[in-house]
């Protein structure tokens, strides 16, 4: 597992993000504060604060892991 942080700042952001993470078969969790919900469900990214950086733990290894990185690049923040 790897945690990245995310921002998701815009409506457009949130449905590309969840269009693009779909494709992959691990899952992916996003995390801000004590709520943990499934990165893939446009409902529940838009019920959490996207006005701050959120956690995005990715249940993968190996060669997804790089290619989901690499996918997910533009929405990360140092």
């Amino acid at each position: 597992m790897k945690t990245v942080k995310i921002s998701l700042n815009s409506i457009d952001k949130v449905k590309a993000f969840v269009n693009e993470i779909s494709k992959y078969d691990c899952d992916f969790d996003l995390v801000s504060g004590r709520y943990v919900i499934d990165a893939k469900s446009i409902m529940g990214i838009f019920s959490l604060d996207l006005s701050k950086p959120i956690d995005l733990n990715i249940h993968a290894d190996g060669t997804t892991l790089d290619s989901v990185l690499a996918v997910i690049e533009k929405y990360t923040i140092e």
